[in-house]
């Protein structure tokens, strides 16, 4: 895993591309392929946390990709290093040139910047590519602006990719980010109220910062951290409508085949297609019949995937 650091921390000097790169998508991987086999820096890519909007207008802003996650995608694309900048209302308050002058310059020691061409930065987004540009004439600095990539549906974007996750279309996302989707989570002791009814379920503890798809049913891969083998599994995605009506939002997984021991470890779920919207049934028994049928239209739909 490449390291993940502050900008005081970072390998210097720095070959970097800027922006926030959430969903890695392929538009991202065009500006990080300007930089990548720089021979001048270390091949970086700088992002802010928290991202600029939850800073300066109270906005959640859930992250497609985690920045431990980023780094496992990051890796293969020839950077070696994240450096996260730390976002607050001082850097905020920071001209474009002071920013340019104090981050990129003194702190990261840039020998070469690549963003897309719709960058923005320094105090109210007062910063654009021509301010870049004079920077990088004035500094002696490699300046690359690369085009926005569009496809037939317009420019290849990280909202996007939220709408289709937001719809249930996995399939859509996974043609938007050229890869699955997926995310992570610790297996925790629940209440044992799936058991109770035929039906054990692993529940995850999902970091709160993490984008996660509609509420619904799906058929789903899991697997375990640091493992290449492949479960199949149905998935319960939001609270318990017909068990428990007050409870809140969680993350169920019932493997399909397979009777492992999973408390304490950590699975990765990769959602493949969204079976049903949640729903409230009359009594326990007509909650376990829909169960059965789930995991079997599941069994169906992993079984045509594999």
């Amino acid at each position: 895993m490449i390291p993940l650091c502050a900008p005081e921390n970072a390998k210097l000097p720095t070959a970097l591309a800027l922006g926030s790169f959430d969903g890695l998508h392929l538009g991202h991987k065009k500006v990080i392929k300007a930089i990548s086999k720089e021979s001048i820096g270390v091949p970086t890519v700088v992002s802010f946390w928290p991202h600029p909007r939850e800073v300066l207008f109270g906005e959640s802003r859930l992250r497609l990709d985690l920045p431990h996650e980023k780094t496992l995608l990051l890796k293969p694309l020839g950077i070696e290093q994240l450096v996260l900048v730390p976002f607050n209302k001082t850097l905020a308050s920071k001209s474009a040139e002071t920013f340019a002058d104090e981050i990129l310059v003194k702190t990261l020691h840039a020998k070469h910047i690549a963003v897309g061409e719709n960058f923005r930065f320094g105090r109210n987004r007062e910063g654009d590519i021509s301010t870049l540009k004079k920077i990088g004439v004035s500094l002696g600095i490699k300046i690359s602006i690369i085009p926005i990539l569009e496809d037939h549906h317009g420019r290849l974007s990280s909202s996007r990719i939220r709408k289709a996750l937001n719809e249930g279309d996995l399939k859509l996302a996974k043609n938007l980010l050229n890869r699955p989707y997926t995310f992570r989570g610790i297996v925790e002791k629940g209440k044992g109220l799936g058991k109770k009814i035929g039906w054990p379920t692993a529940n995850l503890r999902i970091d709160g910062r993490k984008f996660l798809p509609s509420l619904g049913v799906y058929a789903a891969w899991a697997s375990i951290a640091n493992t290449k083998e492949r479960l199949s599994a149905v998935m319960n995605l939001g609270p318990q409508p017909t068990i428990d009506p007050n409870s809140s939002s969680a993350v169920e997984v019932h493997l399909l085949d397979e009777k492992i021991d999973l408390l304490g470890k950590e699975l990765i779920i990769e959602p493949l297609q969204r079976i049903r919207p949640q729903k409230k049934f009359e009594n326990i028994e007509e909650l376990s019949k829909q169960i059965f049928f789930d995991a079997k239209l599941a069994k169906e739909i992993l079984s045509k995937n594999l």
